[in-house]
């Protein structure tokens, strides 16, 4: 399948689980859209391998009669008899490897697009999204929710399938020889179903909570791995392990009774089963006892009879395992039927970036809140300007740089770029000019050059080299043994903070980008590191538009403009020098970090 209509395949998954949210069994045959084909040979695959099942008990009765029989048959019928079941059972073993081969890669596929539509949805969501939902949660969904989907269609859709093929045949072989037979099975049998009526809720209820369990359990753990340093340099591992020791007793309990319940109804369903296999056996014993049927022909039809029920039981030993993925289709769609999905008109199109920015009038609350972060905020930037915002915690400082990177959509005003509405914008263009530097660095378990150079193409070592060498870190570098190509641990847990947060630069700065936006960026270097980083940011200011967001005001003394914030407006803007002059807000802060 070509990348073409694996995106296609991807994108109608997504749409499915939006059209038929509430309705997990439609979704659940929609996975199959694309694969009909391979269905059908499966189906066919099938019907040739499951043809010794619906053959032997014929043989059966056929030598039975023959044995019980002499005088009406010839010996040779039995050798014949033996030499048709023996081709049968052969091409089993054929017709079984290339069904099992058709109907893995159908399955294996749906897993594989499964999980690349939460990829691609999770991509397009909004970061209030991500920050609402917790990543342990998310990787559960991804990973154990997709799992839980594949292992009920590998197993219960071919038992559907046999079970449809097993008893279309059963019924047609048994009605050619006798109606009252089959009269009584079909009276019968219904009353196994029974089970499943009394059965379903409390199943599904179970799964329901111990689908949830599993996944709060697995985002306290994400987050207790997160914070080992902090729990051992306070000595509170033993609260931490009583912490996660009580999620685990919930998980252990729902779990058991989810256990328990599940065994009942397999053992009902067993019983109930087997008790119509009796009365069906002293039926049609009853039947040969009066002449009306052969001693073969009892066979047969209890053959067919312990078949039908085998695959009905299978059927219903299969239904926790049902509800498990039907349960995790409604997971999958908390993610694939999310509506909060980052809004890119894409209207005009934005061209070569300048880095003209103008906000005008931007007033901005957070959904949960009426308080205004950002109060008729304006400010106007031009192309090679460096902006500097200080102020105290919560006054709106990093909310700025948030809405101009388009996390966030303004309550009230609008944010110009190059003199157009950003809200008109395609936003992945404008995001591929301008580079960002968050407070959190963040890297991923690669080499230096594949965290420097991330999603960017054919970037020359000279060109690597030259940036590390821009940020203060080629020395270290040129100092490890594999040089670029050595591999960082998880979040780059090999290196110090200073070490992570330069490399983190050089990633912004290879970019070559018109605006840069540096938030609390220097905020983990020493001195040294923050003179080298400060003096990259300097080289870099006529270059392209540059917004820093800092704590510690050494770090922005060369910047074009400084603002001071609070409560969401602006109320001291000019150069360091102009500000320090004027002694008001800006000088104050000053004075309380000498």
């Amino acid at each position: 399948m070509d990348k073409g209509q694996e995106k296609n395949q991807v994108e109608t998954m997504i749409q499915n689980f939006q059209r038929y949210q509430k309705e997990p069994l439609k979704i659940l045959f929609s996975l199959f859209a694309g694969n009909g084909w391979k269905m059908v040979k499966t189906f066919l695959l099938i019907i040739i391998k499951e043809s010794p099942v619906w053959v032997i008990p014929i043989v059966t009765a056929n030598i039975i009669d023959v044995a019980t029989r002499p005088s009406s048959h010839h010996y040779s019928e039995i050798l014949w008899n033996v030499a048709v079941i023996l081709v049968f059972l052969f091409q089993n073993l054929f017709s079984s490897y290339l069904q099992a081969r058709e109907y893995s890669s159908v399955i294996r596929e749906i897993e594989m697009n499964l999980r690349m539509a939460m990829i691609e949805k999770l991509q397009s969501l909004t970061i209030e999204f991500h920050k609402e939902n917790q990543s342990g949660r998310i990787l559960s969904k991804v990973m154990r929710d997709v799992e839980n989907i594949e292992v009920m269609l590998f197993h219960s859709v071919s038992v559907f399938m046999n079970i449809v093929l097993d008893t279309t045949i059963a019924v047609a072989i048994i009605a050619s020889k006798s109606w009252m037979v089959l009269l009584f099975f079909v009276v019968v049998a219904p009353v196994a179903i029974v089970a499943v009526r009394v059965f379903r809720k409390p199943i599904g209820q179970r799964n329901s909570r111990f689908r949830q369990g599993m996944e709060e359990t697995q985002a306290a753990v994400a987050e207790m791995v997160e914070l080992i340093p902090v729990t051992r340099a306070h000595g509170l591992e033993e609260l931490e392990v009583d912490r996660m020791n009580s999620r685990f007793q919930n998980i252990r309990q729902t779990g058991f009774g989810l256990d328990k319940i599940n065994t009942l109804f397999g053992a009902t369903s067993w019983v109930i089963f087997q008790t119509v296999c009796i009365i069906c056996l002293a039926f049609d014993g009853t039947l040969a006892f009066r002449g009306l049927i052969t001693v073969g022909e009892v066979v047969l039809f209890q053959t067919y009879f312990s078949q039908i029920v085998g695959q009905i039981s299978e059927l219903m030993r299969m239904y926790p395992e049902v509800t498990k993925g039907l349960e995790s289709i409604k997971s999958i769609g908390e993610i694939l039927a999310a509506e909060e999905v980052e809004e890119n008109h894409a209207i005009i199109p934005l061209g070569i970036l300048k880095g003209k920015v103008s906000f005008q009038n931007l007033s901005f609350s957070y959904a949960d809140s009426s308080k205004k972060v950002l109060d008729n905020f304006s400010l106007e930037v031009k192309p090679g300007e460096s902006i500097a915002f200080v102020g105290g915690s919560g006054v709106g400082k990093s909310t700025v740089l948030n809405l101009l990177i388009g996390f966030y959509e303004p309550t009230e005003g609008k944010i110009l770029i190059d003199g157009i509405n950003m809200k008109n914008l395609d936003r992945k263009e404008f995001r591929s000019q301008i580079a960002v530097v968050p407070q959190n660095t963040i890297l991923f378990s690669g080499t230096i050059r594949e965290n420097i150079t991330y999603g960017i193409r054919d970037v020359s070592d000279e060109r690597v080299w030259e940036t590390l060498r821009e940020v203060g870190i080629d020395d270290l570098v040129s100092a490890m043994p594999q040089g670029l190509e050595t591999s960082l641990g998880e979040h780059g847990g090999n290196l110090s903070g200073g070490q992570r947060q330069r490399i983190s630069i050089a990633r912004a700065l290879l970019r070559k980008p018109k605006i840069i936006i540096f938030d609390e960026a220097t905020s983990a270097l020493d001195t040294i590191s923050e003179k080298k980083v400060q003096q990259a940011t300097d080289s870099m200011r006529r270059q392209c538009t540059t917004f820093m967001v800092a704590h510690r005001l050494s770090t922005i003394q060369n910047a074009d403009r400084i603002c001071v914030m609070e409560k969401g407006k602006i109320v001291e803007m000019g150069s360091y020098t102009e500000l320090m002059e004027k002694k008001g807000a800006f000088y104050y802060l000053k004075k309380m970090q000498e």
